[in-house]
């Protein structure tokens, strides 16, 4: 039975038994009291003499040991009582002690108290770390997520259904995890980045709604909020729409009573906004905004218009208003610059307002009408900061949108308990690809452009065909990503011209995706839908600061799996049936 049930005072002076982990051992001369715990708490049992083989069998326990009591439940006395768990009004007085499995001396704490292991160290030994409290809370927590998820999605008449994870190689924006295939020397597999093919198909097939909670697989470089290989996210698709809205419309009351009802957190607004892309990154410098503090980028350009200042002579000046930034000391500025230099800045321009005056180095070079405009446009008051940033309009917006991350989290501006959502919709179709010197998809070339074929016909210029923008959306949560969808590109026509205008040929488009291409001839509905990576949902639902606390078998920072030893070597004969050579690495 599980303890915690213990705790109702219908179990008074009934026989029990329970079985678990000894969690502590304290022998009192004449009394040995253990803490047993299993996942669902823990309770107190007391071995007394009187019981001898038990007694002498509790002598011998360890921390960690697996044993089952049998005895009889009783209330504590009123001073022994434990407020702090569930069972703390009641102990188990034991007849009947068996010990179940022995547990050598651990080489992580199984406690949440005391010190903490190295992440290194629980992730070779996760089996044990999951045993801690708070790591089978985290268990708990994701399971009812899940069921959160999944009856919401019924709910609203969506049909659950799982697609292969053995598929085609398609252009998701990561690498491909590749899979040879044995009967078939040469060729490959690869593991599906997103179902996205899949669930078009679907809407072909005549499913209505469609959802699974699917494994993803990119090679990508792990970091804080990014599991590196594998990852799950709510996949879902709607046919017969032709608008986002109406996607956005069905599923953001979901990421709202995840907030207040699953997680017990304030939304910073009840209405979520919808902002472009383009305003996203003029304001934020990211399109990925954390709203929990405005600070939003100043434009002042037209400040420094005709300025004699070289700094500000550049084709963009923007400013961010840092609320008590004049505090800040030299040497912290000077770590600012450095942020600032690693994004692509040649300094750090700034002005402190403090003692009722302005103060900078860069106040020689600047006119009176400047300083006077700066500060009106930017509304610094005594105790503010202002910071620079002075270059082509993209690269300034990149680095002051960093600053702004940064500033922000060395002034603790984002309240923890308050989460706020937005859209990001409008992404740009097509990017210029700065190495290649060439135009390339910005996003999903599956999405559909605004304006349909026309609007890809009218398109003449490279800077036409920038203008283009696709009825994508991504949804953000504080500052992370958190869904991607978009209004699916369902006709041909349009699909061909979409690839034709980076140069590639209808036989390219045949060859790379003939199956949803032939599929779209036969009467595709219009459809739409996205994809939310609830990993990263959880994780900041939940408060915690690395995706691998959330999930129970995570790889390490480097990919490596600690635990499973992987990736690993294979037999040769392995490699012969896959028809695979290793080859030796160059010199």
């Amino acid at each position: 039975m599980k303890l915690q049930s213990l705790a109702l005072k219908n179990y008074l002076k009934k026989s029990v038994t329970v079985s678990g982990w000894v969690n502590s051992r304290r022998d009192h001369g004449g009394l040995i009291f253990i803490d047993l715990r299993d996942f669902s708490g823990l309770v107190q049992l007391v071995i007394t003499p009187d019981s001898k083989e038990s007694f002498k069998l509790a002598e011998t326990l360890r921390d960690e040991f697996v044993i089952e009591a049998t005895g009889v439940v009783r209330e504590r006395e009123e001073d022994l009582k434990n407020p702090n768990i569930e069972t703390g009004d009641i102990e188990v007085v034991v007849k009947d002690l068996k010990l179940l499995n022995r547990s050598e001396p651990l080489p992580v704490n199984t406690k949440d108290e005391g010190t903490e292991s190295g992440e290194e160290l629980r992730l070779k030994y996760r089996y044990l770390d999951l045993r801690r409290p708070s790591m089978q809370k985290i268990l708990k927590r994701r399971s009812e997520f899940y069921r959160f998820l999944r009856n919401y999605m019924y709910d609203r008449g969506f049909t659950e259904i799982t697609t292969p994870i053995l598929a085609n190689s398609s252009p998701e924006g990561a690498r491909d995890f590749l899979v040879p295939s044995r009967l078939r020397p040469g060729t490959f597999y690869a593991l599906p980045q997103a179902p996205q093919q899949f669930k078009q198909l679907l809407m072909v097939g005549g499913v209505e709604r469609y959802f699974q909670i699917a494994p993803c697989f990119r090679d990508e470089d792990p970091r804080a909020d990014r599991l590196y290989g594998d990852f799950y996210q709510l996949d879902c698709e709607m046919s017969f729409v032709e608008d986002g809205e109406i996607v956005r419309e069905t599923m953001e009351p979901l990421l709202k009573t995840l907030v207040t009802n699953f997680a017990g957190k304030k939304l910073l607004s009840e209405k979520i906004p919808r902002i472009s892309y383009k305003d996203a990154m003029e304001k934020y410098g990211v399109d990925k905004p954390d709203l929990r503090y405005k600070m939003e980028l100043i434009e002042l350009t037209d400040v420094f218009e005709k300025t004699e200042f070289k700094v500000f002579k550049a084709p963009c000046v923007k400013a961010l208003c840092v609320k008590g930034g004049a505090s800040l000391s030299r040497s912290k500025i000077d770590e600012f610059t450095e942020k600032a230099k690693k994004e692509g800045a040649g300094g750090l321009a700034y002005i402190l307002y403090s003692d009722g005056e302005a103060k900078s180095p860069i106040l020689k070079f600047m006119k009176p009408e400047e300083i006077k405009a700066v500060k009106e446009r930017t509304g610094a008051t005594d105790g503010d900061a202002v910071f620079f940033g002075a270059d082509d309009r993209k690269k300034v917006n990149k680095i002051l949108g960093a600053l702004r991350i940064a500033f922000a989290d060395y002034f603790n501006l984002a309240d923890e308990n308050t989460v706020a959502l937005c859209w990001v919709i409008d992404f740009p179709f097509y990017e210029w690809d700065e190495k290649a010197k060439k135009l390339d998809f910005g996003h999903n070339p599956f999405s559909m452009p605004k304006g349909g074929l026309a609007a890809l016909e009218n398109a003449k210029t490279d800077e036409e065909k920038l203008s283009i923008v696709a009825d994508q959306y991504d949804m953000v949560m504080n500052g992370i990503e958190i869904c991607s969808g978009a209004v699916r590109n369902y006709n041909p026509e349009i699909m061909y011209k979409v690839f034709n205008i980076l140069g590639f040929n209808n036989e390219y488009v045949e060859a790379r995706f003939g199956g949803m291409l032939n599929a779209f001839k036969f009467g595709a509905p219009p459809h739409a839908g996205c994809a939310y990576g609830i990993d990263r949902i959880f994780m900041e639902l939940e408060g915690t600061r690395s995706i691998r606390d959330v999930v129970a078998f995570p790889k390490n920072g480097s990919g490596v799996d600690l635990m499973m030893n992987s990736p690993s070597v294979v037999d040769k004969s392995q490699l012969d049936e896959a028809h695979l050579a290793i080859l030796p690495p160059e010199d």
